[in-house]
């Protein structure tokens, strides 16, 4: 399994993963996680696992949403309705893993997808100067990335989709006006406050997003029954593990961000949260 990540807490979870397989499965079904670009480029990675080239890889559908825009729409859309938590649990009981099965088959991809770790909403990110008001977005160069991308256009922005090892470096040397990239933890990790003091939350660009464990399928059907349940629910797992870990995490780092008293977890989420039932009565009026 490649990854899309070579390191910083993104990093951490499939190996994660890796390890529930084996230890569930009693070392009968292993997993060798290789970090990115080990292989092939992350943009070539769903390709490479269609073409089994790789066994499996581990990144978001946002990776890979050049190859089809509707893909975005599970796990890193913007979205005016539903949590993190809301988007996964429509993914795994309200039919949204069977679209996007239903896609993999449209799109002819000998592919198995398993979608994992529910991400809290993406900070707005960094921007030079304070943002009071919707109008000085326009002509603002940003980083980001999938269907928010098209979304901030609309608005007047110019949108580089860069990643993450170039986001610091280009935000210092003034190729880009703004960035995010997901969290207080892996923007405290490449130093984004070294290059701005102007860190905005509560942002519905990327309200929801979880993981993709994409898995070849004819590999993935030779196994059998049993190992088949070990993968899936390994992948199950780390949707509580990874959402109680991380939104701790993002709180203790973005309270050395501000550098200020933010005691606990739910500093962060009442930060960040965007107002759902402002956007919803907006959307449904």
């Amino acid at each position: 399994m490649q990854a899309a990540w070579g390191g910083g807490i993104f990093w951490e979870n499939p190996p994660s993963i890796a390890a529930r397989v084996n230890e569930m499965s009693g070392g009968s079904l292993t997993i060798q996680v290789l970090s990115v670009d080990a292989v092939v480029k992350t943009s070539q990675m769903q390709d490479a696992v269609h073409r089994s080239v790789l066994d499996a890889a581990h990144s978001e559908p946002a990776y890979w949403y050049g190859k089809c825009k509707a893909a975005s729409i599970f796990g890193t859309g913007p979205c005016f309705r539903w949590s993190c938590l809301d988007v996964l649990g429509w993914a795994h009981a309200g039919g949204g893993q069977e679209l996007f099965d239903k896609l993999m088959d449209t799109l002819r991809l000998n592919v198995v997808p398993f979608f994992n770790s529910p991400m809290p909403a993406q900070p707005m990110g960094w921007f030079k100067e304070e943002i009071k008001d919707a109008s000085q977005m326009e002509g603002l160069t940003y980083r980001t990335v999938g269907l928010a991308a098209d979304g901030l256009l609309d608005m007047g922005m110019s949108v580089v989709q860069l990643p993450r090892g170039e986001i610091q470096s280009a935000m210092k040397s003034g190729l880009i006006d703004a960035a995010e990239f997901n969290n207080p933890t892996l923007d405290r990790d490449f130093c984004m406050q070294d290059v701005s003091k102007h860190y905005h939350l509560a942002s519905f660009h990327q309200s929801q997003e979880f993981f993709e464990a994409t898995i070849n399928k004819d590999r993935f059907n030779a196994l059998s029954d049993a190992h088949k349940a070990i993968i899936k629910n390994a992948s199950m797992a780390k949707n509580s593990g990874f959402y109680w870990g991380n939104t701790k995490r993002y709180s203790d780092d973005l309270e050395k961000l501000q550098k200020a008293d933010a005691k606990d977890v739910m500093n962060y989420l009442i930060l960040n949260q965007p107002d759902y039932k402002l956007a919803y009565n907006h959307y449904f009026a």
